[in-house]
């Protein structure tokens, strides 16, 4: 037999990803913030640090995907946010010791690399690290015939930032009688789809293009919201005031993420009256004949960042988050106690 095997009839199409890498060289470039070295297409992505601005410069890093959330983008064929929601899934982590995002990088994995939708996913990616103020510096995209399904694709994200040793944000500071601060999340972020998904479409077989009142949307359209990027705010913030601690609430929602900032003998009580619970946690709730403390205990419910600040700062601090457009809730008090997060729902 004379016919040669090639790259291509095993599965893999190199063109396709030069044809991708050129779909998204425009998105990326526009994510080139001062410090960025490299180009598109380099084998490392290189940033330089301006010895100028850190005494002490320390890096923050973190990594994160978007769980099953990326099953809505396939359901919904939606793919332009869902790179958004990596980027937020890192730097929301990074900006809670108070660190500057400074660059991002990517990993789409597929069975079959379609270009366009490839350009999607990276296109979200870039705005997101526009939203932050980061740059885009490398990724990788993986073409890997036989592991993925037709259609369906993986996504993940490292992120690293950068503060002043004595500027680190780390809770250390905390102390009895500190208000807790809730800044509002977008939707559902990038947690508990799981569990979301069981509820919407297993037990009460939603379709994602299902019009519900009280969304004001779809169900693919409210399960498909990006995840909220809160770096430009809190940079801002922590450069105006002395915020002590903060807690990105991701999985496990408050009662494993607010302890993570405590140091140790501290926790908190907190009041929910006031929280604004988004009307997708209401449905799910309703929906799933979900517990109240399974709901705190799994999804965000409005809730997507939280400080810490001194008891006396906080009704200034709130005051500044109004003027400048946000709708931030005291949400509890720091208290001593062993045992844990108490939530009183009212």
């Amino acid at each position: 037999m004379d016919d040669k095997l090639t790259y291509k009839e095993a599965g893999v199409d190199v063109h396709a990803g030069y044809e991708t890498v050129r779909l998204i060289k425009d998105s990326v470039k526009k994510t080139y913030i001062k410090g960025v070295m490299s180009d598109i297409g380099g084998f490392g992505g290189m940033f330089a640090i301006d010895k100028n601005e850190y005494d002490e410069p320390v890096l923050v890093s973190g990594t994160d995907g978007v769980g099953t959330k990326l099953m809505i983008a396939f359901m919904t064929d939606k793919h332009d946010t869902i790179g958004e929601d990596a980027v937020a899934m890192c730097v929301n982590d990074v900006i809670c010791q108070g660190a500057k995002p400074l660059f991002f990088l990517d990993y789409i994995a597929t069975g079959k690399l379609e270009p366009a939708k490839a350009a999607d996913i990276v296109n979200g990616i870039a705005n997101g690290c526009v939203k932050s103020g980061c740059a885009l510096i490398g990724g990788e995209t993986a073409e890997m015939p036989g592991l993925y399904r037709e259609g369906e694709y993986d996504v993940a994200g490292f992120c690293v930032g950068i503060v002043d040793k004595k500027k680190i944000i780390n809770g250390s500071t905390i102390k009895e009688g500190d208000i807790l601060i809730g800044i509002p999340s977008s939707g559902i972020h990038s947690n508990g789809y799981s569990l979301a998904r069981k509820i919407f479409f297993n037990y009460k077989n939603y379709n994602v293009n299902d019009y519900v009142g009280e969304l004001g949307c779809t169900i693919g359209e409210a399960l498909i919201t990006p995840t909220r990027l809160y770096p430009k705010l809190i940079l801002d913030l922590i450069s105006k005031f002395e915020i002590k601690g903060m807690s990105n609430i991701t999985g496990g929602g408050f009662y494993e993420n607010i302890p993570r900032m405590f140091p140790e003998g501290l926790t908190a009580d907190i009041e929910t009256k006031d929280i604004n619970v988004l009307p997708i946690f209401k449905l799910m709730q309703k929906e799933g004949n979900v517990d109240i403390d399974e709901m705190y205990g799994t999804f965000n419910m409005g809730i997507g960042m939280v400080l810490a600040v001194d008891k006396d700062k906080a009704d200034g601090i709130m005051e500044y988050m109004k003027s400048v457009g946000e709708n931030p809730v005291k949400i509890g008090t720091v208290v001593k106690r062993e045992g844990g997060l108490k939530i009183c729902h009212n």
